[in-house]
């Protein structure tokens, strides 16, 4: 392997885009099934040494509706309805 390639693979693995934050938050869920997205954030950071908040500019949109549903299951916030009859 050159130094070229050793150094490109080292960049990217320490620089986060979006996407690759989402399939390492994938791969933490879909290993442990019991799991839900925001204690896999929670273990990602506690794993690579980075403070939650500073995560919260790389989630992508799916995975935040993904982290809310999860949020609103464990009863985190309030259950939304979008249908509401006018009084």
């Amino acid at each position: 392997m050159k130094k070229t390639d050793a150094f490109i693979k080292e960049v990217e693995k320490k620089f986060m885009c979006p996407e690759k934050f989402a399939y390492e938050i994938e791969s933490i869920v879909s290993k442990n099934p019991k799991s839900n997205y925001i204690n896999a954030i929670i273990e990602f950071c506690e794993d690579n040494s980075i403070e939650p908040e500073l995560i919260a500019k790389i989630i992508p949109k799916t995975l935040k509706a993904k982290i809310k549903n999860d949020a609103t299951k464990l009863n985190f916030l309030k259950k939304t309805t979008s249908a509401k009859l006018p009084i």
